[in-house]
């Protein structure tokens, strides 16, 4: 999942409380409910739903996403 499209909300990072640029995920293709990623400091990504984007996002450690994305 490739993150390459900002958003214009931002969301609370875990460190430090500094904002977040959320992107849609490229495997979201051009519907409009989709899943956005956030780069976080250490390598850590938080998630959320485009459709909800004023909810908490779910945050991953860097190992975390790893293990993630190697599934």
């Amino acid at each position: 999942m490739r993150a390459d499209r900002p958003t214009a909300a931002h969301a609370p990072t875990p460190h430090r409380g500094h904002p977040a640029v959320h992107r849609k995920a490229s495997a979201s293709a051009g519907e409009k409910d989709c899943v956005e990623v956030a780069e976080l400091p250490h390598g850590a990504r938080a998630v959320r739903d485009s459709k909800n984007p004023e909810r908490e996002p779910l945050r991953f450690t860097a190992s975390e996403w790893a293990a993630f994305r190697g599934a």
